[in-house]
């Protein structure tokens, strides 16, 4: 049972003017260098076998700065499933423009009743990330054992469907969850259910996710969870 951490991209200039890029291919800007940067000193601590990443620049950035801050020698993976949305002719719009478009109600209370026009629905956006994420799990698994962990370089629309999936949400319910730039979502498939273990987290030790971690199945009461890092005092 693989551990996948569900890294977002930094910020882009898109993303700050309030502008749906979709599909551009923007890269990041100052501050989501920066946002690139604190991700991969988060994921220092933890041996990465692979960062399989969206091919669109900005994700790409974020990916080249977790495989630079890590010791060993992950994996560098370039994943079309795991690309942004198509949102068709709603791409490169302002998004407050888009809130006043008749089908922004139905985006927000009923996406899986969704196609953009001219672009995917998120139905088979949700396919195809999920169906992705799943296989390459697989692949880790079989490839470097049950305690091996990996990263996944996404966008925010389809991480939050991975996460929908993951929970057993309905994706109508998939607008409840929030993913920031570069933040943090991990997932761990078992052979009974995907574990949860943690959503849009933009700061915490992620040590414990070393493969020296005793291997429990989720536990009937909750378990005692992992050690917390330790610090130096004053």
């Amino acid at each position: 049972m693989a551990t996948v951490i569900l890294a977002r991209h930094g910020r882009t200039t898109a993303n700050a003017e309030g502008v749906l890029a979709g599909r551009t291919d923007v890269g990041l800007d100052e501050t989501g260098r920066g946002q690139a940067e604190r991700l991969a000193d988060r994921l220092r601590p933890v041996p990465l076998v692979a960062v399989v990443s969206s091919p669109l620049t900005r994700c790409r950035q974020t990916q080249a700065a977790v495989l630079e801050a890590q010791t060993g020698a992950p994996a560098d993976v370039v994943e079309e499933a795991i690309t942004e949305q198509d949102y068709g002719d709603w791409q490169g719009r302002k998004l407050a423009d888009l809130a006043k478009d008749e089908l922004w109600p139905r985006v927000q209370r009923e996406p899986s009743q969704v196609t953009f026009p001219g672009g995917e629905s998120f139905a088979a956006m949700q396919s195809r990330a999920v169906a992705a994420i799943r296989r390459h799990d697989a692949a880790v698994e079989t490839a470097h054992g049950a305690r091996a962990t990996w990263v996944a370089v996404s966008h925010g629309d389809v991480i939050k469907a991975i996460l929908a999936d993951a929970f057993g949400m309905p994706l109508d319910a998939f607008q409840r969850i929030h993913v920031g730039p570069a933040s943090l979502s991990i997932v761990r498939y078992t052979d009974e259910r995907p574990e949860v273990l943690a959503t849009n987290t933009e700061a915490g030790d992620l040590s414990w996710l070393r493969p020296e971690e005793k291997e429990v199945e989720a536990q009937v009461g909750g378990g005692a969870g992992h050690e917390p890092a330790v610090t130096s005092g004053p």
